[in-house]
């Protein structure tokens, strides 16, 4: 931000002028200084969603070549693997594909995160600030996160190799991608619905323990084991309408998928910043203003 920001921020602060809970948390950010802890947080609506996906899309219009710049990096990432895998005739670069999104993720939703906070307090938004940002947070708590994920993932990939050799270890096949025929047996449908159903657990843990505690790091100063205690208990006790969000993110990230990964420089950016619009609707109501 800019030093008359800064400067402005530090001025009011000084003065004994009433602020409200939300006025005082943008006045301490903007001198440096986050608050402690987690917030209260309100409860989740339906109608949060759509508003946070409106919202989302209003900052990707308003700054596009940020969410792109982030998006571009998946989108190489996605058409390398994709080369790599045809051109060598070995699923395995899929596995590090796996591994390498989720190590890169974080740091890319706290730069889309970053610059919708920028815009909602109209805060000066350029690449260095916003690569200042995330290089910071490279130094604090989220590298903890990226280990919990890419563990989570290999315990899972631990697990799909059990689950494949449980049920077609003995089948005879020349090559994994090739011998499809083997997937319309009774255990390779069993196979596919067992894998299927603990991937989606996977899947719903990695959400839970995320979808609020990134956006928590960023905004707050708390570790990342507070932090991700705080998601999961949130998703926990608002289930039904946090999958919904998780269904929504899931379902427009597949479909991005579709034309060639390019979808992904317009629903990435989308769903960063809407996730941040999603986790300031839920802090809002827990802390209304006074």
């Amino acid at each position: 931000m800019s030093e008359e920001t800064k400067a402005g921020a530090k001025d009011h602060l000084a003065q004994n002028k009433p602020m409200n809970k939300t006025q005082l948390s943008a006045a301490r950010t903007a001198s440096g200084e986050r608050e402690h802890g987690a917030p209260s947080l309100g409860d989740v609506t339906v109608g949060m969603l759509g508003q946070s996906l409106r919202l989302g899309m209003r900052d990707f219009i308003r700054k596009p070549m940020y969410g792109i710049g982030f998006g571009l990096f998946y989108v190489i990432g996605g058409w390398l693997m994709a080369w790599l895998t045809v051109a060598s005739g070995q699923s395995y670069w899929l596995t590090f594909a796996a591994i390498g999104f989720p190590l890169l993720g974080p740091f890319a939703a706290v730069g889309l995160y970053e610059v919708s906070l920028r815009l909602e307090r109209g805060w000066e938004i350029n690449w260095p600030l916003i690569a200042g940002v995330v290089w910071r947070q490279s130094k604090r708590q989220l590298p903890s996160i990226c280990a919990v994920i890419i563990i989570v993932f290999l315990f899972w990939f631990f697990l799909a190799h059990m689950i494949f050799a449980l049920f077609l270890g003995l089948s005879t096949m020349t090559n994994v991608s090739s011998s499809l025929e083997i997937y319309t047996t009774a255990n390779g449908i069993m196979m596919l619905v067992v894998g299927s159903g603990v991937g989606f657990l996977f899947a719903i843990l990695l959400y839970m323990i995320t979808v609020l505690s990134l956006p928590l790091l960023l905004d707050r100063e708390i570790d990342f084991v507070t932090a991700m205690i705080t998601s999961f208990g949130y998703v926990q006790t608002h289930f039904v309408v946090m999958l919904m969000w998780a269904a929504i993110v899931a379902g427009v990230t597949f479909a991005a998928l579709i034309p060639g990964f390019l979808g992904l420089l317009i629903c990435l950016p989308v769903l960063g910043h809407g996730s941040w619009h999603l986790y300031a609707q839920i802090k809002a109501a827990g802390a209304p203003d006074t």
